[in-house]
């Protein structure tokens, strides 16, 4: 270990920074680092990271976790940081999936059939309350991530001026390497985007950071839809479709 000590907050900075001067957004992993920094930190350590301390600090998550694949997640979001740090002190152990287990793979996706899409667009402009858009949102949410293949959370954070109607195309901003993309849209979802919009615009008042698809009721009529709202709705009508 160098003479003189560096916090390892400041490690965490230059890491993020550095990481995100390559193009990656690393807003979930960067909460962990910091949060993993300050923790280290706190403990006035004297000597190199062990396994030990990463594992105390990892089963530490707010929401008091006791499942060891949470605390193995945790961990795992720690390790290019980890191996960041071996520069600076040799004997920096690095966590691997000894620790707490290896983290749970994800499930192979479904392919939606043709005729499986048309009935989740079916059963999601039947939901209430009528009259309203709250189906009308749903439909057309759906409907454009299907005809185009992007991500929930960039259809959901689509702004209205990202939606260009007249060529078709949508603006998707800050993707994975924070960049701009363009996504051209078929003249059918071209149709069904300017209905829903048409809709949307007799219930809320609009300007240039209107979110395109927004919440139909109460105190979140207007406002970007949740990603965990839309989930919710999604495996509703995924499990009454069966």
């Amino acid at each position: 270990m160098s003479s003189t000590y560096i916090a390892m907050q400041t490690h965490a900075a230059n890491y993020l920074s550095e990481r995100r001067h390559l193009g990656f957004a690393l807003r979930s992993p960067g909460y962990s680092i910091n949060s993993f920094a300050r923790y280290v930190d706190a403990l006035n350590l004297q000597g190199p990271l062990t396994l030990k301390i990463m594992a105390d600090w990892a089963r530490q998550d707010k929401s008091h976790s006791k499942n060891p694949e949470t605390w193995a997640r945790r961990l795992k979001s720690l390790r290019s940081f980890i191996r960041y740090l071996q520069q600076f002190e040799s004997r920096t152990e690095v966590p691997d999936d000894s620790v707490f287990g290896r983290v749970g793979q994800r499930l192979t996706p479904h392919i939606y059939s043709d005729q499986e899409i048309i009935d989740l667009l079916s059963a999601a402009r039947c939901l209430g309350p009528f009259p309203g858009m709250r189906g009308a949102t749903y439909e057309t949410l759906f409907g454009l991530l299907a005809s185009t293949g992007i991500r929930i959370s960039e259809a959901v954070h689509l702004l209205d001026v990202e939606v260009d109607l007249n060529v078709g195309m949508l603006t998707i901003r800050e993707t994975k390497f924070a960049k701009s993309r363009h996504v051209p849209l078929h003249p059918s979802t071209v149709d069904a985007l300017k209905q829903y919009w048409a809709l949307r615009n007799l219930y809320i008042e609009v300007t240039n950071e209107t979110p395109f698809f927004v919440g139909t009721r109460g105190r979140r009529l207007g406002q970007q839809l949740s990603l965990r709202q839309v989930n919710r709705i999604f495996v509703s009508l995924r499990d009454k479709l069966g």
